[in-house]
């Protein structure tokens, strides 16, 4: 139960911060696009404008999620002996809302400069906080679901904390600050031209996963808990198409920004197919070692068989999700922001949901996780017409 109360509440949390993410993607496009242009003035500004941004929106949002939160488990059919659980998670969890958001901005910055090692080693360190922290509260205080969240609050501070003060002392040409300190209305216009579809894409996908959520608790607690499993174990995946994702973005602004276009031409291939063939690899491996890496978190032989399932249905076929995820992070470097969107909004609305309740009204709820291969097919087999787009011929 406490599993399936962490992996259900995990997605209001998504819902209520992704817009922010999106816009936060907006801040290291155009980052990444000053640094290529040697824009430092604009730079300077953009920085700046994003910490002010970001208190405006954490605090509100901190408050609307500790209120709200409750309603929308209860929408998504949160079964009851879940509901309290989730709910206490999601309530802590919220807490650090401004660490989160923190973090992510800073990661965000730190990509557009041209340092993803950085961002990596304070997600290193947050994880490790979490780990131990988890050990602390939960094991040795018998804390429960109540200690996993403030395990995560506290690593989600820490990692924005270390990365305020590795952003001051690396990068003093910034001017970055703590607190907000100066306020531009052109870069703000900026952030919001490019951030704001992303946002809204990432608004209209989370609420499209909380209706997929909310199919997958229909089929109770033993579902919830073999899908949460898998989520967890196709994170490993998922750590190659965030990097590579981030890279590409990253890569696709600053030759952009600097003119570099038969660079731009190449990475446009090549990062989507090294995407491809690492999660290809990760996929199959972490499908055939599947039953021995769910046995490290449970014991239950039901919660095992159905999150075995669930990773032979979906991980070989992640490759596919890989190759797109980078060419529509490649796309929003350059600027191409509403095509990748209207495809994203469809793989998942036109293609997914319909699949998935299909799928449980005629084969059965266990075999919902079929829609995920269908919609990557979809997703990928549309965002391949990019390449053939009069944006990219522009350029």
């Amino acid at each position: 139960i406490s599993l399936a109360a962490v992996g259900t509440a995990s997605q209001p949390v998504d819902l209520l911060l992704c817009l922010f993410f999106g816009i936060g993607g907006g801040v290291s496009i155009l980052v990444s696009q000053y640094v290529g242009g040697q824009d430092f003035d604009s730079l300077k500004k953009t920085v700046s404008t994003a910490t002010f941004f970001l208190y405006g929106c954490a605090i509100p949002l901190m408050v609307l999620g500790i209120a709200a939160g409750p309603l929308i488990l209860k929408w998504m059919q949160v079964p009851e002996d879940t509901m309290e659980y989730a709910s206490v998670y999601m309530r802590i969890v919220f807490l650090a809302t401004l660490g989160n958001m923190g973090y992510n901005l800073n990661a965000g910055i730190l990509r557009g400069m041209g340092d993803s090692r950085s961002s990596l080693l304070f997600l290193i360190i947050s994880c490790f906080v979490n780990i131990v922290l988890d050990l602390l509260f939960v094991v040795v205080f018998h804390m429960d679901v109540a200690g996993a969240a403030l395990a995560t609050a506290i690593a989600m501070f820490a990692s924005w904390i270390f990365s305020i003060a590795y952003i001051i002392k690396k990068y003093p040409e910034l001017e970055f600050t703590i607190l907000p300190r100066r306020f531009d209305r052109h870069s703000m216009a900026e952030i919001i031209r490019i951030g704001l579809p992303l946002g809204l894409n990432n608004s209209i996908y989370s609420v499209g996963h909380i209706m997929m959520q909310s199919l997958v608790n229909l089929q109770g607690s033993a579902f919830m808990a073999s899908c949460t499993l898998v989520n967890r174990v196709t994170g490993i995946a998922n750590v190659s198409i965030n990097a590579l994702g981030s890279a590409a973005t990253t890569f696709a602004g600053q030759n952009l920004g600097a003119r570099q276009i038969p660079r731009l031409k190449k990475g446009g291939r090549q990062i989507p197919l090294v995407a491809g063939l690492i999660t290809c690899a990760v996929g199959l491996l972490v499908t055939g070692f599947a039953r021995p890496l769910f046995s490290l978190f449970t014991e239950d032989s039901q919660v095992l068989d159905l999150a075995v399932l669930n990773t032979c249905i979906t991980m070989p076929t992640m490759w596919l999700f890989a190759v797109f995820s980078t060419i529509v992070s490649f796309a929003n470097g350059i600027g191409v922001i509403r095509f990748p969107t209207v495809i994203n909004v469809l793989m998942l609305w036109a293609v997914r949901i319909p699949a998935a309740l299909l799928i449980a009204h005629v084969i059965g709820g266990i075999y919902i996780p079929l829609s995920y291969p269908i919609s990557y097919l979809f997703g990928l087999a549309a965002i391949l017409t990019f390449y053939r787009s009069k944006q990219w011929k522009e350029i």
